[in-house]
């Protein structure tokens, strides 16, 4: 029965997290096709680049609910803890590869963290504050979301530690996802969210 619960929440999940904020806002405003222009990421950092902080907060929102969703649903039908981190992790992968978008989504970084926000609010706000952390010192949105994904499994660890391995699978989906910002942050080419120098 859990492993019959588990792959209907983990479809459903698959295809809540492939309706991606950014597309869908560009779309409706009629705005350029986040994927083809800026860091062609189709997040909330690269909707901020092109337009504003507000647009970039509507889909900052979007991606964090569609994360929370599957996972708060999950939790109040009793489905163990790695089958949760299973249906996140879809979640994850919806964003990641949308078949409604032709297979080509984003990172997962706002959908990774609305996952983890029904884990409470401590490990919400140690994740939230790595992140700001990071971009306050570096000024790199990618390094936050690489630093933040290394840190919240062990976070996790000490606040509920049987959410640990599906944590640590999901940072590492994101890591992976980050591969070609960590060659641009390496040869100094990633581009800055913040510059404190302007």
């Amino acid at each position: 029965m859990i492993i019959l619960a588990t792959f209907i929440f983990s479809i459903s999940a698959y295809f809540l997290g492939a309706l991606n904020g950014a597309i869908l806002l560009c779309k409706f405003k009629g705005w350029p096709d986040p994927r083809l222009h800026g860091s062609k990421n189709p997040g909330a950092t690269n909707i901020l680049r092109m337009h504003h902080a507000q647009a970039a907060s509507l889909v900052l929102l979007f991606d964090l609910l569609k994360g929370t969703l599957p996972v708060y649903l999950a939790y109040f039908a009793g489905i163990p803890p790695i089958a949760i981190g299973i249906i996140g992790i879809a979640t994850c992968l919806g964003h990641i590869f949308p078949p409604y978008f032709d297979f080509k989504g984003g990172k997962a970084v706002a959908t990774g963290l609305g996952t983890l926000l029904p884990l409470g609010m401590d490990m919400t706000g140690l994740v939230v504050i790595t992140w700001l952390l990071t971009v306050a010192i570096s000024g790199y949105a990618s390094l936050a979301a690489i630093i933040t994904a290394i840190a919240a499994p062990v976070f996790v660890h000490y606040i509920k530690p049987e959410f640990t391995l599906p944590v640590l699978m999901l940072s590492c989906l994101i890591i992976l996802r980050h591969i070609s910002n960590i060659r641009r942050l390496l040869t100094g080419k990633e581009k800055k969210i913040v510059n404190w120098k302007q």
